[in-house]
């Protein structure tokens, strides 16, 4: 079975790593999207909307509900869900908050999670492509390709983060996940 999914990985570049998981496509619209409001999350175990705070909710939880409501332009309720994170040092939360920032139209403010994702974690293929990405809507071919080569120098090459930001500096089209 792992021989498959790496098979799958190496074929079809995108179909990984997209937005901090393991799925390229969009996320699906759940409960926490369609049925949720202020910042809630859908909680499988009670069937209930529950405030992203709850300590039962663990993170990768969060992690799931913050790209979904990210995707879906909610941009605010993620940022609530993010602020729920118990380690907010960590180089995933910075780069989901440069995320939701970017996309939220406060690029100078996502650039700022970036990099201190980046600090945190030098290795973060994701945040770096990004970065390039909203360097990339910027207009600043230059230095996403900066982030295009280091992705590539810290093993990236074919993975979803290169292949993004590659196809972003081609085409000037950004992703969303």
């Amino acid at each position: 079975m792992r021989h498959l999914i790496l098979t799958a990985a190496l074929m079809f570049p995108m179909a990984a790593f997209a937005a901090g998981s393991s799925d390229s496509s969009p996320p699906e619209p759940t409960k926490t999207t369609k049925v949720c409001k202020d910042g809630k999350i859908w909680d499988e175990t009670t069937k209930s909307c529950a405030d992203a705070k709850e300590s039962r909710l663990d993170d990768d939880t969060r992690y799931a509900a913050v790209r979904e409501l990210a995707y879906a332009g909610k941009y605010g309720d993620a940022l609530y869900v993010l602020a729920a994170m118990s380690d907010q040092s960590e180089s995933r939360v910075l780069t989901y908050y440069g995320f939701t920032h970017r996309k939220a139209g406060r690029a100078d403010l996502g650039m700022q999670y970036y990099q201190a994702a980046l600090k945190a974690d030098p290795d973060n293929l994701l945040a770096r492509s990004y970065m390039g990405q909203g360097l990339v809507a910027a207009g600043d071919i230059k230095a996403a390709k900066v982030q295009l080569a280091e992705i590539e120098a810290r093993g990236g090459k074919s993975s979803w983060p290169e292949t993004s930001l590659r196809k972003a500096i081609q085409t000037g089209r950004t992703y969303s996940y």
